[in-house]
């Protein structure tokens, strides 16, 4: 048998939810949408207690990128209250607190499917600026 690549990693489902870990990246995808975002933490939270035996919260900076796809006219969503219920559905199954999360990414876009698709990543270090303060846009 041959070996399964890790990108090719087995998700892990139950009911809408669904979610897998590869290379250090958990992708999480959640089937249908609904403009209650308050409806995404409890369904996150349950999923990981009861299904996920994945990666374990670790400490670092993350980066969360949360796509919301549609079919049709775009669902009246407040996009930030949906990224709170989501990562607060995550928070201490994937990381230990939602302030490590050091980029936030939240888009809608139509798609082939409604869903929302969430991705968890160390955050990559990013190059400081050697330039002088006032260069950069701030007073000395």
């Amino acid at each position: 048998m041959a070996a399964r690549r890790d990108d090719q990693a087995a998700w892990t489902v139950s009911g809408k939810v669904r979610a897998r870990e590869s290379g250090g990246v958990v992708t999480v995808a959640v089937d249908g949408i609904t403009t209650q975002a308050k409806y995404y933490k409890p369904l996150l939270y349950e999923f990981f207690r009861k299904e996920w035996r994945g990666a374990r919260p670790a400490w670092g900076d993350r980066t969360v990128e949360i796509q919301v796809e549609h079919i049709g006219e775009p669902p009246w969503m407040d996009l930030d209250n949906l990224a709170k219920a989501i990562l607060d559905g995550i928070k201490g199954w994937l990381f230990h607190d939602d302030s490590q999360v050091a980029r936030l990414l939240v888009e809608r876009r139509p798609g082939t499917r409604e869903r929302i698709t969430v991705t968890i990543a160390p955050a990559r270090p990013r190059a400081v600026s050697k330039a002088s303060p006032a260069k950069r846009g701030r007073s000395p």
